[in-house]
C-alpha cells in the first residue's frame, strides 16, 4: 500500500474514495488494497448509490452478467465481508459495523459528501447550475470548473470492461459529458475558456462521436486564439464521423466551424449564438390554415392559441411582416456547399404583411411592471441589428402567470420583430399528453413558415438547418412555450442576429442560461399587483366595499394568479353573493384545492400535478412530507429530520424540488413551500 502525501479532496475524513477515474480509496491517508477487480466493482456500484441500498440482486449482476452461478450470494458475501474488514479493520467479528450496513432493501455504503469525488463533483455541479439559472455566468464557470477538476479518467477504472458498461456507470460518463458542455457555455458566455480547455480535451477524448461537445471545444480554442487547432480538431471530428457513422457534421458542428474561419470567436455578450453559414434570401410566407385550440399554461387566464398545422405537430403561427425578397436558390442549412440535407425549393417572393398568429393578449392584462420593463430592457440590449441571436427564460411554479407574461408581452413588443411572430406550446408539463418532440415542433414551425410537408427534409438536423435558413436576414421573435429542457430547446432557438426566442418553462434549464440566455423568475405578485388583478375580475366596486374580504381571498389563494381567476371568475358569475362568502368559503376549504378547481379552462390541482408527476420517487416522497415540517423555513438538516435521510440526500432532493418550482430557494440552503403547494402535497399524502 502506498500512502498519498497530498490526498486530493481530503477534508480530514478517515476514509476517502475515487471512482471517476481508477477506483481508490484511503484511509487516514494511507492509499487500501481493494483487492480483486471484483470487489473494487462492488465499492464503485456502492459509492454511486450515494449511501442509498443497493439491491443483491444488482449486485450479483454486476459481478456476474447473465446468469450467476450457484454459489454467487456465498460469494458475494465473502466479497462483501472482505470490504467491511477493510474499510473498518478494528471491527469486532461478526459486528454490523457503522460503514457497509445490511439494510432490507440490499447494501449500503454510508460515506459523506467530502469523502466521495462523485460527490463532491454533483454537489460542485448543482452550485454551478444554480448559479447558471440566476443568470452568474463567471460564478458558474468555476463551479463547472472545480467540479471537472475531480475528473481524472473513464469511470471506474480497474474493473472488469463488462462490469464497467453498467447503466450505473455509464450514466455517471454523461453526467461528466453534460457538466463539460455546460462548463463550456458559461466559460465562452464569460471569458474563461483557457481554464476549461483541459476538462474539454479528455470530455472528447471520453466520447469523440459527440458533436455538440466538439462544437463547443472547437469554439473554446478559437476564443483562446488556438484557431489553427481548432480547425485541426474540426477536421478531426469531421474524418471520424464520416468513417464511422458515414455521415457528415451536423448543424452545430458545421456552424462552429464556420465561425472559427470567420474569425467571430470571443466572449459572448448575450444568448446562444450560431451561425448556419450563407445569407439566405426572403422567402415567402404563406398563411397555413390551422385549427385553435384555446389553452394556457396549465389552463390558466391569457389563455395561449395551440396552432396546430398540418403536419399535426405542436402549436406553431407565424406573424409574416415587412416587404422583402430576392431571386435564387435557398441555402445550404449546413453551409458547406453541397452536404447532404440541402435546403428544398420554397416559393420565393414578398411576404405579406401586418398580422399576427399569436395566441390573443389578455385583456386587460394587470401589474408585472418590472417585469415587463426588465424584457424590454432584455430585447434593447440584445437586439440591435448586428447582435447575436438572443434567448430570454420565464420560470416559475405553476400558475405563476409565465405564459400570460410572455404572450403579453410578446404583443407590446410585436412592432420591434416586423419580420414576423412564431409560438409553439411545447407541452413540458402537460399531465395529460407527452412533451413535444422537437422534430415535431420544426415541422409544426416549418409548416407555419410555408413550407409545405412534400418539401421537408427528413431528420431533426436537416429540419433545424431549413428553420434557421428561413429566419436567416430576419428580425423574429419566437414564444416556445411550456419547455420541458434544454435539449428539446436547442433546435428551436432561431440563429440570426436580430432575433429573440421567449421561452417560458417550469424546469429550471440550467444548459439554456449557462449557454447565456437571460433568466426571469416569476414570482406571485405583490398583493398590490393581486388586488388590482381581483379587482378587474370582480370589479374594482366590490373590492371597494368589502376590503377585508379581499384581502382574505389573496391570502387564501397564496396570490397565486391562476388561483386568483378561479375564484374571481364564480364571483364575477354570481355578483349578488358578497365577496365575504367568498372569503369564508376559502376558509371552510383551507387545507385542500377544492376551491381551486372546476373553472372553465383552469385548475390548479392539474397545473401543479405536471410538475409533480417528473419528480424522482425519492423527491415525490419527501415533497408529500413537506406539509408536516412547522418551522418558518425548511432547510436540508430540517427535511433530513422529517424524511429520515442523510442531509447530502435531503439537500440534493430540496434541489430537485426548487429545479422543478415546487418549493422556493430564498436564499442559499433556506427554501420555503407556497400554501396552494403545502395543500397540495398534503393531498397528495393522503392519496399515498
Amino acid at each position: 500500500m502506498s500512502a498519498d502525501p497530498a490526498p486530493r479532496g481530503a477534508r480530514g475524513a478517515a476514509l476517502r474514495f475515487e471512482l471517476l477515474g481508477p477506483v481508490r480509496a484511503w484511509r487516514d491517508g494511507t492509499e487500501l488494497d481493494l483487492g480483486f477487480p471484483q470487489q473494487r466493482a462492488l465499492l464503485a456500484l456502492l459509492l454511486v448509490y450515494e449511501g442509498r441500498p443497493v439491491p443483491a440482486g444488482e449486485l450479483l449482476g454486476l459481478l456476474w452478467p447473465g446468469h450467476p452461478p450457484a454459489s454467487a450470494p456465498n460469494v458475494l458475501r465473502r466479497y462483501l465481508g472482505a470490504l467491511r474488514r477493510l474499510l473498518e479493520p478494528d471491527l469486532p467479528p461478526r459486528a454490523p459495523g457503522r460503514r457497509l450496513l445490511r439494510h432490507p432493501g440490499g447494501h449500503l455504503l454510508e460515506v459523506t459528501p467530502d469523502e466521495v469525488d462523485l460527490l463532491r463533483f454533483r454537489e460542485l455541479t448543482r452550485q454551478g447550475i444554480r448559479a447558471a439559472v440566476t443568470g452568474r455566468a463567471e460564478t458558474a464557470a468555476l463551479r463547472f470548473t472545480d467540479a471537472l477538476g475531480e475528473w481524472r479518467g473513464p469511470v471506474a477504472m480497474g474493473i472488469a470492461a463488462a462490469a464497467r458498461e453498467h447503466v450505473r456507470f455509464t450514466a455517471v460518463g454523461r453526467e461528466l459529458l453534460e457538466t463539460a458542455r455546460l462548463a463550456a457555455d458559461a466559460a465562452l458566455l464569460c471569458g474563461r475558456t483557457a481554464q476549461i480547455l483541459p476538462a474539454l480535451r479528455r470530455a472528447t477524448a471520453l466520447d469523440p462521436l459527440d458533436e455538440p461537445l466538439h462544437a463547443r471545444l472547437i469554439l473554446s480554442l478559437a476564443a483562446c486564439g488556438l484557431q489553427a487547432e481548432a480547425l485541426t480538431a474540426y477536421e478531426d471530428v469531421r474524418r471520424r464521423l464520416a468513417t464511422e457513422l458515414g455521415i457528415t457534421p451536423g448543424t452545430e458542428l458545421a456552424a462552429a466551424h464556420t465561425r472559427v474561419l470567420r474569425q467571430d470567436v470571443g466572449r459572448l455578450t448575450s444568448g446562444p449564438r450560431m451561425d448556419v453559414g450563407r445569407e439566405t434570401p426572403v422567402v415567402r410566407v404563406s398563411r397555413p390554415g390551422a385549427a385553435e385550440d384555446v389553452r394556457g399554461e396549465g389552463g390558466g387566464p391569457g389563455a395561449a392559441v395551440d396552432v396546430r398545422g398540418e403536419s399535426g405537430g405542436p402549436g406553431a403561427a407565424m406573424a409574416p411582416g415587412g416587404e422583402g425578397g430576392a431571386p435564387g436558390a435557398a441555402a445550404d442549412p449546413r453551409g458547406d456547399g453541397g452536404a447532404p440535407g440541402a435546403v428544398p425549393a420554397v416559393s420565393e417572393g414578398t411576404p405579406s404583411t401586418g398580422h399576427t398568429r399569436l395566441p390573443p393578449d389578455i385583456h386587460g392584462f394587470t401589474g408585472r411592471k418590472a417585469e415587463l420593463a426588465w424584457l424590454t430592457a432584455a430585447r434593447d440590449a440584445v437586439t440591435g441589428t448586428a447582435g447575436a441571436p438572443a434567448a430570454v427564460w420565464i420560470g416559475g411554479m405553476a400558475g405563476v402567470g409565465k405564459t400570460a407574461l410572455a404572450v403579453h408581452w410578446a404583443h407590446r413588443a410585436a412592432g420591434r420583430f416586423p419580420d414576423g411572430h412564431l409560438y409553439a406550446a411545447l407541452r413540458g408539463s402537460d399531465p395529460a399528453r407527452p412533451a413535444a418532440e422537437p422534430e415535431e415542433a420544426l415541422r409544426a414551425m416549418l409548416t407555419a413558415l410555408g413550407v409545405p410537408a412534400t418539401r421537408m427534409p427528413a431528420g431533426a438536423a436537416a429540419l433545424t438547418g431549413l428553420y434557421r435558413t428561413l429566419l436567416a436576414g430576419r428580425r423574429v421573435l419566437v414564444v416556445l412555450d411550456d419547455a420541458a429542457g434544454t435539449e428539446q430547446l436547442r433546435p428551436l432557438l432561431p440563429a440570426a442576429p436580430g432575433c429573440l426566442a421567449l421561452v417560458t418553462s417550469r424546469h429550471a434549464l440550467p444548459g439554456l442560461i449557462a449557454s447565456g440566455a437571460r433568466p426571469l423568475r416569476l414570482e406571485p405578485p405583490p398583493a398590490d399587483d393581486a388586488r388590482a388583478m381581483l379587482a378587474r375580475l370582480v370589479g374594482a366596486d366590490r373590492v371597494a366595499a368589502e376590503p377585508g374580504a379581499a384581502a382574505e381571498i389573496l391570502l387564501r389563494s397564496g396570490r397565486l394568479p391562476l388561483a386568483l381567476a378561479l375564484v374571481a371568475e364564480r364571483a364575477a358569475a354570481h355578483r349578488e353573493i358578497p365577496l365575504a362568502d367568498t372569503a369564508a368559503y376559502l376558509r371552510e376549504k383551507e387545507g385542500t384545492l377544492d376551491a381551486f378547481t372546476g373553472g372553465a379552462t383552469a385548475d390548479v390541482r392539474v397545473a401543479f400535478l405536471g410538475s409533480y408527476r417528473l419528480l424522482s420517487p425519492e423527491a415525490a416522497r419527501l415533497f408529500r412530507l413537506l406539509p408536516r415540517h412547522g418551522g418558518p423555513g425548511l432547510t436540508p438538516a430540517s427535511a433530513a429530520a422529517l424524511a429520515g435521510l442523510p442531509v447530502r440526500g435531503a439537500r440534493r432532493l430540496l434541489g430537485e424540488l426548487a429545479e422543478g418550482h415546487l418549493i422556493t430557494e430564498h436564499t442559499p440552503g433556506n427554501y420555503t413551500l407556497h400554501r396552494l403547494l403545502g395543500a397540495f402535497a398534503a393531498e397528495r399524502a393522503r392519496r399515498t
